[in-house]
């Protein structure tokens, strides 16, 4: 577990960053939420998930898959069936990451046109969203 020191006037510190920064490498980009997300109603065969996940191709949702069950979020199941037939569903780990994720995409959705409006303005001269703090 990551320790949090607390030094005055900055922010807390985190302590052995490099754990917490390869699990949201991992965890944290886009198709990995959009798979949990998807995943959170139930078991699910590749080819449902990649219907239900725009614009994901066959093999970022072979990729994002292999390494959430590789790191035990998501259990993948054959059965011994003609045409075989193989279903993907979030273990307990990953049903743990459900609220979270669930949150951040509340959250995103939000607040996407405040910050599409941000990146307008941004765009338009960084100078007026910088503050000027020598006054």
């Amino acid at each position: 577990m990551a320790k949090v020191t607390r030094t005055t006037g900055s922010p807390p510190r985190i302590r052995q960053g490099g754990a917490v920064r390869e699990v949201l490498d991992r965890v944290g980009d886009k198709w990995s939420l959009l798979v949990i997300s998807t995943l959170r109603a139930g078991p699910m065969r590749f080819g449902a998930l990649a219907e239900a996940i725009a614009g994901i191709s066959q093999r970022m949702l072979t990729l994002t898959l292999k390494h959430l069950v590789e790191d035990g979020l998501v259990v993948r199941t054959a059965y011994a069936e003609v045409p075989p037939r193989v279903e993907y569903e979030l273990t307990e780990l990953g049903r743990s990451l459900v609220p979270l994720v669930m949150a951040l995409a509340e959250w995103a959705m939000a607040n996407h046109k405040q910050i599409n409006a941000n990146r307008s303005h941004s765009r338009s001269g960084y100078a007026r969203l910088t503050r000027d703090t020598s006054e």
